[in-house]
């Protein structure tokens, strides 16, 4: 069953309308304290985040239709000394820019002129750490999800891989610099959690051109988890 996380609250349900508002305030401030805040993506160590954002959940509000997904794969990556990074020995472009902004903020890439990626911007300003998400597991908007993959939610390709998860979430390029502790794409922490037995690392996938860097296993996913991409052979 779909977790309904959207619904709006029945006023029906309140013997008045002043008890009507202290409710919907009270849902607010829960929502704001599940949300992760801006001191979060400020950690410098985006492979602490990198595998600390698996289980948390990714909203989306897009005309007024709110999806949510549980991030299940992540890839890290570190910056100016990493070889499969975009800003890799400090480049910077107009696209790259972003990159080296105050983390808290997204970054949307259209990769190969068909997909759109996400990533979590993280660390402080000019440090240009980001976190790709690869895959998340539907929770919420399942219907959707599914009318913009054009497939039934209980296929994983629906959202397992970071285009096909964008496109499940409604994010395109338009997204890119939003901000995370606002209304439009946030990330919310609703305690779910893996033990380590549970998180597998291993290889980024699409950066051989990264050379050794490209070995480095700084891919995290849940194992077992169907919504996880797989990489082409």
């Amino acid at each position: 069953m779909e977790e309904d996380l959207s619904a709006p609250w029945n006023p029906e349900c309140f013997e008045n309308q002043s008890q009507m508002f202290t409710f919907a305030d009270l849902k607010l401030q829960i929502k704001k304290k599940l949300k992760l805040p801006l001191s979060y993506y400020l950690n410098q160590d985006v492979l602490f985040l990198a595998k600390d954002l698996l289980g948390k959940i990714l909203f989306t509000e897009v005309k007024g239709d709110i999806t949510a997904g549980i991030i299940v794969e992540t890839e890290a990556y570190f910056g100016v000394v990493d070889k499969a990074s975009h800003a890799y020995g400090g480049r910077r472009t107009e696209r790259t820019e972003t990159l080296y902004s105050q983390g808290g903020i997204s970054y949307v890439y259209l990769c190969y002129g068909i997909h759109h990626l996400f990533n979590v911007v993280t660390s402080i300003e000019g440090e240009p750490h980001a976190v790709l998400i690869r895959a998340v597991e539907p929770l919420a908007g399942k219907n959707i999800m599914e009318l913009r993959r054009n497939m039934p939610v209980d296929k994983a390709a629906i959202s397992a891989g970071p285009g096909s998860a964008a496109k499940a979430l409604g994010i395109d390029r338009s997204f890119n610099t939003k901000d995370l502790t606002g209304n439009e794409i946030w990330i919310e922490d609703r305690g779910i959690r893996y033990s380590s037995e549970e998180i597998i690392s291993g290889p980024r996938i699409g950066v051989a051109y990264a050379q050794e860097d490209a070995l480095l296993p700084w891919r995290f996913y849940i194992k077992g988890n169907k919504y996880v991409s797989k990489p082409k052979s």
